[in-house]
């Protein structure tokens, strides 16, 4: 059996590149790695690429996975990403109580309505 367990590019259908940018390497603060075009940039979550495109083929803005970043003090961090101008979804809460930890999960939306997760696993 094939086991797949690393995450090496995740890709995200925008409207805009520009503005994209803005909100994934300014706002979130993600390492610019490069553009090959008008249409496509690329940058890096901590060892995972991300991949920003306009709609290519059935490409659709805005219908996409989640992202999830694990964070520290994921309260503090939503709340000073949601001052900087990120659109809340939803503020933290605990998601799921576990035998060593807690996950807590708080969402945001970028520019084009994709939804981003923050994440926290609150050890004992």
């Amino acid at each position: 059996m094939t086991k797949l367990a690393t995450i090496g590019q995740i890709a995200i259908t925008v409207s805009d590149i520009d503005q994209a940018l803005a909100f994934y390497r300014d706002l979130l603060g993600l390492d610019f790695l490069f553009r090959a075009g008008p249409h496509l940039a690329f940058l890096n979550a901590d060892g995972v690429r991300l991949m920003l495109s306009t709609p290519q083929g059935a490409g659709a803005v805005g219908a996409n996975s989640v992202l999830y970043f694990k964070v520290a003090a994921i309260e503090a961090t939503h709340a000073a990403l949601v001052a900087q101008g990120a659109q809340n979804e939803r503020a933290p809460q605990l998601a799921a109580q576990m035998p060593d930890h807690q996950l807590w999960l708080g969402f945001l939306r970028d520019p084009d309505g994709n939804l981003v997760g923050l994440m926290e696993e609150k050890r004992f």
